[in-house]
């Protein structure tokens, strides 16, 4: 009995870990398994779950994508800037527009002219932060009537009881993993990212793998920003500021491999949800914010690690 729960543990760390913590946490503050409590840690983490798996197809090639943070501010700036000007599908279009803008220049920068998707996505992560801050000094800040827009249904509303974020996150996350398990671009991303050279070689267009890796990193990233502006139907140009490492730490947290072609949007969900259970669990139990910071940032090392050695322990059974 003992070695085949050890075996399980090194097989899924992560979600052991996960489990370990619901558990621990269900002792100190039995009110986070509440389904109420579950449903809210779930809404508060859709929109970076959202934007996380988006990163996961540029992870999974082998690259990274750091300007997310600063995209998200731009499409909050955007969609709230436009909203009572020309309507809320007006806004959501423009959004849309810019975040396809930026990934269309990530793409063709880091797959084409083969560029440092690390320092190209930086200095995107910089110039878009910059096109952030121009366009809320001049423009309006928040939505006059927030309650008699239908743009408040995507970040505030409810279906059947379910909030509406939670359903576009497992609607996006279920989607990502068909593509992913069943379908020549799903199975071409993981050939690129495992090795390009031997991917090109098998008549992969690597290039456009990574250039649509990008752009639905752009696009997912969209999506949680407009749910993020829905939500509190004002806009910061700092908004997004930080998110790219919360969304990196759920992707790598979940097991995806920074290397490339190793993991999947399974595990990048499981990552957000551990994010979302210590974030809970701190705020539910009165942590200062130094202490979130201090035990969310030792779970992310601890599980790396752990999965670290899991793969090793495989490779060497």
């Amino acid at each position: 009995m003992t070695r085949r729960l050890t075996e399980l543990f090194w097989r899924h760390p992560i979600i052991v870990l996960l489990l370990v913590l619901l558990c621990s946490a269900a002792i100190i503050t039995p009110a986070i398994l509440s389904v109420g409590n579950i449903l809210l840690m779930l809404r508060q983490y859709s929109a970076l779950g959202i934007m996380a798996i988006g990163v996961t197809f540029v992870v999974l090639c082998g690259r990274l994508d750091v300007s997310i943070g600063s995209l998200t501010s731009l499409v909050v700036v955007v969609a709230i800037a436009l909203h009572d000007a020309f309507g809320p599908a007006i806004s959501i279009i423009a959004a849309f527009a810019a975040a396809a803008v930026v990934g269309l220049i990530n793409g063709v920068l880091i797959a084409y002219l083969r560029l440092s998707s690390l320092v190209t996505t930086l200095g995107m992560f910089a110039a878009v932060q910059g096109v952030a801050h121009v366009l809320a000094v001049d423009s309006k800040k928040l939505v006059e009537n927030p309650d008699q827009s239908w743009f408040a249904f995507i970040g505030r509303g409810f279906v059947f009881g379910i909030p509406v974020p939670v359903l576009l996150f497992a609607a996006i996350a279920v989607g990502s993993a068909l593509i992913m398990t069943r379908t020549n671009f799903g199975r071409a991303i993981r050939a690129v990212g495992g090795n390009e050279k031997a991917a090109i070689y098998s008549s992969i267009n690597a290039k456009a793998i990574v250039f649509w890796s990008f752009m639905i990193s752009a696009l997912c990233t969209c999506v949680g920003g407009l749910i993020m502006a829905s939500r509190v139907m004002q806009a910061q140009s700092d908004t997004g500021v930080g998110l790219e490492i919360l969304a990196l730490s759920a992707v790598f947290l979940g097991g995806t491999s920074l290397g490339g072609g190793v993991g999947g949007m399974g595990r990048t969900v499981i990552g957000v949800i551990v994010l979302a259970a210590v974030s809970n669990t701190l705020v539910l139990t009165g942590a200062p914010a130094e202490a979130q910071w201090l035990v969310s940032g030792s779970i992310i090392i601890l599980a790396v690690w752990l999965d670290s050695v899991s793969r090793r322990r495989r490779l060497l059974a």
